[in-house]
């Protein structure tokens, strides 16, 4: 085993288990002590933040990309405020879920307990580095963090950081550590180390995920891409739907509840699709379109969409769009193709907003809002660590609950079997 690796998983271990035990008042009095420092010495980030972005320009990122990765004054102070929100709230950890008496007198609960030692994986986005430390920490979990070299320089500084604040209120340094080597080998590595990681969470593209779930031993949650839809109905506010989509695909293009495709209901596409893309390609989106949607606007210079590009996660200034017959294609459509994140409808229909919600498989389902919103922040969690698009364990925005497992307890009064 790498050494790194296996000194930083030896130290994550012994500090998860003193994390584990620590009470609810030392870790909040951690995560505001991490909060204070992040502005405190923001200067040191933004500077290494610079450094890294220099770099990415070089390589010829996208501007998209560039997006992500960028901090500024301002999204410094939203991570302090996420780090604070996250002190904020009730601590899982000890909660007793459920009590029962059996036959023979054993009262048996269940109890909240961390999950233990966890790694992530991830790409150009600094923001997660403080994200996942923080929901760690307030759940008694050790962390180890993977990112990827775009971002290593404002992760380190991140990092030091973060630990600095640990040591200043007496709870283990080692609980938030970060891997340097940002090499392959060793996140292939890191995938099989589980010896001193309990779960693993993958982070980023879908190559990134892909390989992380493919070659994993490790258990792994997997945070899937975001291949999100508009469904505009026959019967909606168009004015709002012209608002949803624009706000869905170019609020954050980079983010994955960033909308990709837009379904229009045929009974519509002739007045609609004219006022959508015009606003869309307002804000320099590409339009990619299927035959019927050229045909209605002949005079646009519309990129004919391919199969492929009903699966493509964009994460750019690109769209697909389609007009389908009715509610129950753009639902066959969106569970065929869809990444199973985040899928909405504009409707005044009541039948079919309900229709919608039951029959898309997805994460999350919206009636008459933006994809925006699927988000550990906005769903009121403080941050989240991911959004998990699979069925076991967790899906949708993973805040503090879906860091822990659960012990049974069981009293006994001398009872054998």
């Amino acid at each position: 085993m790498n050494k790194e690796l296996l000194t930083k998983g030896k130290q994550a271990k012994a500090a998860a288990y003193e994390l584990g035990n620590a009470s609810t008042l030392l870790k909040n009095k951690g995560l505001l002590e991490m909060a204070k420092l992040l502005l405190k010495k923001q200067t040191e980030i933004l500077v290494a933040n610079e450094r890294d972005l220099q770099m990415a320009k070089e390589k010829g990122i996208s501007q998209a990309m560039l997006d992500r990765l960028t901090l500024n004054a301002e999204r410094l102070q939203d991570m302090a405020e996420g780090l604070r929100q996250v002190a904020g709230l009730p601590d899982p950890i000890g909660e007793v879920l459920s009590m029962w008496k059996t036959e023979n007198e054993l009262q048996i609960g269940q109890k909240r307990v961390p999950l233990g030692v966890i790694g992530m994986i991830y790409e150009a986005r600094p923001n997660v580095t403080c994200d996942a430390a923080g929901l760690c920490l307030k759940t008694g979990n050790a962390v180890i963090l993977r990112g990827g070299s775009e971002a290593i320089h404002s992760n380190m500084a991140i990092v030091a950081i973060l630990r600095e604040a640990l040591k200043n209120v007496g709870l283990p340094v080692d609980s938030v550590q970060m891997i340097e080597n940002t090499s392959r080998e060793l996140a292939l590595e890191m995938m099989r180390c589980n010896t001193y990681i309990d779960v693993l969470i993958p982070r980023g593209g879908a190559g990134l995920i892909q390989s992380v779930v493919h070659h994993a031993t490790v258990p792994v949650i997997e945070t899937g891409i975001g291949n999100c839809h508009v469904y505009v109905d026959s019967d909606c506010d168009l004015q709002m739907a012209k608002n949803i989509v624009v706000n869905a695909k170019t609020s954050r293009p980079a983010v994955c509840n960033a909308a990709e495709k837009l379904l229009i209901h045929e009974q519509v596409a002739v007045e609609f699709l004219p006022k959508v893309v015009d606003a869309l390609e307002e804000k320099n989106v590409e339009i990619r379109a299927d035959e019927k949607v050229r045909a209605l606007l002949p005079n646009k210079n519309l990129v004919p969409a391919t199969k492929e590009d009903w699966y493509q996660e964009y994460l750019d200034y690109i769209i697909g769009v389609k007009v389908v017959a009715n509610i129950d294609a753009a639902i066959a459509h969106i569970n065929q193709y869809g990444s199973k994140h985040s899928e909405v409808i504009v409707t005044n229909r009541y039948d079919h907003a309900q229709k919608f919600l039951q029959c898309v498989d997805a994460a999350a389902v919206y009636v008459n809002a933006s994809s925006r919103f699927t988000d550990g922040g906005e769903f009121g969690f403080g941050a989240e660590i991911g959004i998990s698009t699979q069925k076991l364990h967790a899906r949708g925005p993973m805040g503090l609950k879906e860091l822990t497992t659960i012990k049974y307890i069981i009293y006994g009064n001398g009872q054998i079997r």
